[in-house]
């Protein structure tokens, strides 16, 4: 039997990390960001759809990501229309990758798990998170945007206390050792769950 964990959590939560947990302890994970590299890149699944919705999207047969970007930041319903496009080839590319796997965890990384109704395919959800203080202070460290873009993102996504509400584990990255005995925690929790089944 094959388990399926969803792995989610908000920007800075240090879900890639947590992600990457998974993996090093032998699950095979998917990444629905990467996923989405995929669709956008070079003659990608998603370049003639999001050109054909937003010709000044796409360039050299690749989506580009800022101009989609300013596209939204100009048209915020223009984000619904793109997700329309993309959130049914990701499920596709998740699909495939569920298929091929060989671990008997498979760990999906999916940021909009509860949004896109994603976890009603997952048999366990694990959250990811830390406090509003260290969250704030992480993704600022990595000065790639202002506080301002941080709060705008953050309170797009769904409350942090939602997502552990309706999750079944909850990882507290606050460090990494004991984000990482967690990880061993849950896997074992499946391998049990799983050996019963």
């Amino acid at each position: 039997m094959t388990f399926r964990l969803g792995l989610t959590g908000s920007i800075g939560m240090g879900k890639s990390t947590t992600a990457q947990m998974f993996a090093d302890a032998g699950c095979a994970v998917w990444d629905a960001d990467a996923a989405v590299h995929r669709l956008y890149r070079k003659d990608g699944a998603a370049v003639s759809a999001i050109g054909a919705a937003f010709p000044t999207a796409v360039m050299d047969h690749a989506v580009d990501r800022s101009a989609l970007r300013e596209i939204i930041g100009k048209d915020p319903s223009a984000l619904r229309r793109i997700e329309v496009i993309v959130h049914p080839l990701v499920r596709e590319d998740r699909l495939e990758f569920a298929n091929r796997a060989k671990s008997d965890i498979l760990v999906f990384d999916i940021p909009l798990m509860f949004e896109t109704g994603s976890d009603s395919e997952m048999d366990a959800v694990a959250c990811v998170s830390v406090s509003p203080e260290i969250q704030e202070s992480r993704v600022l460290e990595r000065g790639t945007m202002t506080r301002e873009e941080f709060l705008a993102i953050r309170d797009k996504q769904m409350p942090n206390a939602e997502k552990i509400a309706r999750s079944d584990f909850v990882i507290d990255t606050t460090t990494l050792e004991h984000a990482r005995a967690q990880v061993q925690d849950i896997i074992e929790e499946i391998k049990e769950r799983v050996s019963n089944a």
